[in-house]
């Protein structure tokens, strides 16, 4: 008899046993999921700040280039762009070519260490209303990451609020050191809020809305759509403030970057109203 119960007891106990340790394996699993999805949302900030950039410099070399009309080949800085990059200048009969060379030992913009070259052209009309840019990348690297890419800017003098504006098709893939990628494709625009017309890059403000698409190499794909105009204040590596909605295939919710300081620091709010904090890098 003696046997029998506690034969029984080992029974039970080892249900409960088994019944602990499935729970702790899917506290965990789905610890390492929030984890793994928290991580793909840094590092989809992270090709925003690549896109940023790039919105910057192209916007900036296009303006010095028309402001200042330039008829030399070569001159060595911009508003913008500190001297390190070579500013090379291709003219023909409107047409304009420029290449922005950050060296191969690369150059500091911004605090963001840039390499290669982004080579961007237009056919030049003081009276256009809209100019289409195209540009190229060309072994181009932001930090560590390379970046591959090659699209349009529209840049359209006046929008119905009276400012200039840059509708940015995005095609850009990221790749970071340890392999991992990630493309990035959709629409951004750009609407020039404060700053412009005053000769210095550094005091300009851009919001931005848009929507577009990061996905990831291991196939996890991100779709955004930016609720609420992204502040972009170009002294800032990151967006000040703005909301963007965000889904995904196991989670959604929605992405803040603040109420207007320049930080790293974000909040995705899931769905189910679990907030977290992210710092961006």
């Amino acid at each position: 008899m003696k046997q029998k119960k506690l034969s029984r007891y080992l029974f039970v106990l080892g249900i409960v046993a088994f019944a602990f340790t499935s729970c702790s394996k899917e506290d965990n699993n789905e610890t390492d999921t929030q984890t793994s999805d928290v991580n793909e949302l840094r590092r989809a900030a992270e090709v925003d700040a690549v896109s940023e950039q790039l919105s910057d410099i192209i916007i900036d070399a296009y303006e010095v280039e028309e402001n200042t009309n330039l008829d030399r080949t070569t001159s060595s800085a911009s508003s913008f762009l500190p001297p390190c990059v070579t500013v090379t200048v291709v003219a023909q009969q409107g047409f304009r070519e420029v290449t922005l060379d950050f060296g191969t030992d690369g150059c500091v913009v911004n605090q963001h260490l840039l390499r290669g070259q982004i080579v961007f052209s237009y056919t030049r009309d003081i009276n256009a209303q809209e100019i289409l840019i195209s540009y190229n990348l060309v072994d181009f690297y932001f930090d560590a990451k390379q970046v591959i890419g090659s699209r349009t800017i529209l840049r359209e003098l006046s929008n119905d609020n009276g400012n200039p504006q840059y509708t940015h098709q995005l095609d850009l893939t990221v790749i970071w050191p340890n392999g991992l990628q990630a493309s990035r494709e959709g629409l951004k625009i750009r609407e020039w809020v404060e700053g412009f017309g005053s000769g210095v890059f550094s005091d300009n403000v851009f919001e931005v809305t848009g929507n577009w698409t990061t996905t990831f190499v291991n196939g996890n794909e991100h779709s955004y759509e930016v609720l609420t105009p992204l502040r972009r204040e170009v002294t800032c590596s990151y967006f000040v403030s703005g909301t963007v909605d965000v889904q995904r295939t196991n989670f959604g919710g929605t992405f803040d970057y603040g109420s207007g300081d320049c930080d790293s620091n974000a909040t995705f709010t899931f769905n189910n109203g679990n907030v977290i904090d992210i710092v961006l890098n």
